[in-house]
């Protein structure tokens, strides 16, 4: 493989995606189809599949070196799930450490904190040209097979840059995800996998809670027979993949715990309310929640997302 020159300016980048998914799928194609990468290379360990993005246009050629992925490098993407990302840069980082200009490394994990940790432990501080970042964008669906280009249209991408980094890496990651149609916008580590943990990470866990509870109850055939359309709009997410959502969990299981305590304490009381025949204090919860979700509607409808 040709190697792009890390080092030297590029005014078209060589983006290379490590972990050919439905995240670093996308990203690819879409950085392919609106011209901003001079080409994308993809990397990962199942060649079926990186041949089968190269067949579907998702990315120009691939490897199954990481070591010549690296090389290849302007924009290093990984896009493992959370856990190997850690891994990933612990094999990456040593490797850069002598270089004057190393490449550009991003990320598209659900967790922050954990992956500074690791950076950290390996560079001794925040690497300057690692811009960690999380598009608030997916589907149920997974692998290269879903890949579009599209998807990150009109979200949100998140960037958690710190005052270590190198200000010229962090403008080069938020115009790659501005070009794919994305709002970027800034927020804390610690911030960022707070409401995280909240708005995505507990509502997963939940829909798996209970599926699997239902699946294992007595009844379970009837249930699903019968089941509506409520249950498929909210246990939805519950086709996520298993692998990426368990290592989700672990790695930001402090601020997840957090949110899931205020969960139960409050599901808690509204248990209590029904076993106590209070209507006032359910309507009460009903009401704020309705209201609360109209707002949310009405803040998607503005930014041109779906509300389903």
């Amino acid at each position: 493989m040709a190697q792009s020159g890390a080092g030297a300016a590029a005014a078209r980048p060589t983006v290379v995606v490590l972990g050919l998914g439905l995240i670093g799928g996308s990203l690819a194609a879409a950085l392919r189809g609106n011209g901003f990468a001079a080409a994308c290379i993809g990397w990962g360990h199942r060649e079926a599949s990186l041949r089968r993005g190269v067949q579907m246009g998702v990315i120009d050629r691939y490897t199954l070196v990481l070591e010549e992925a690296v090389d290849a490098a302007d924009i290093l993407v990984i896009a493992t799930p959370t856990l190997i990302a850690e891994e990933m840069l612990e094999r990456i980082l040593p490797r850069l450490r002598d270089r004057a200009r190393p490449p550009v490394i991003t990320d598209v994990a659900s967790v922050k904190g954990s992956l500074q940790r690791a950076a950290e432990r390996v560079w001794g501080s925040m690497p300057p040209r690692l811009v960690l970042g999380h598009p608030i964008a997916g589907s149920e669906r997974s692998g290269v097979e879903a890949s579009n280009a599209g998807l990150f249209e009109k979200h949100r991408v998140i960037l958690t840059p710190v005052a270590a980094n190198d200000p010229s890496a962090v403008e080069l990651v938020r115009a790659m995800w501005a070009s794919t149609g994305a709002e970027v916008v800034d927020m804390a580590v610690a911030d960022h996998d707070r409401v995280l943990a909240a708005t995505s990470h507990l509502p997963h866990v939940l829909a798996y809670a209970l599926v699997d509870a239902l699946a294992r109850s007595d009844a379970s055939d009837d249930i699903f027979r019968f089941a509506a359309g409520g249950f498929r709009d909210f246990t939805r997410i519950a086709s996520s993949d298993p692998v990426m959502w368990r290592d989700i969990a672990i790695a930001n299981r402090p601020a997840l715990l957090q949110s899931m305590d205020l969960f139960t304490t409050h599901l808690d009381e509204l248990r209590a309310a029904i076993e106590a025949g209070d209507g006032d204090a359910l309507l009460q919860t009903f009401s704020r929640a309705k209201a609360a979700r109209d707002e949310f509607a009405a803040l998607l409808a503005a930014r041109g997302q779906s509300v389903t």
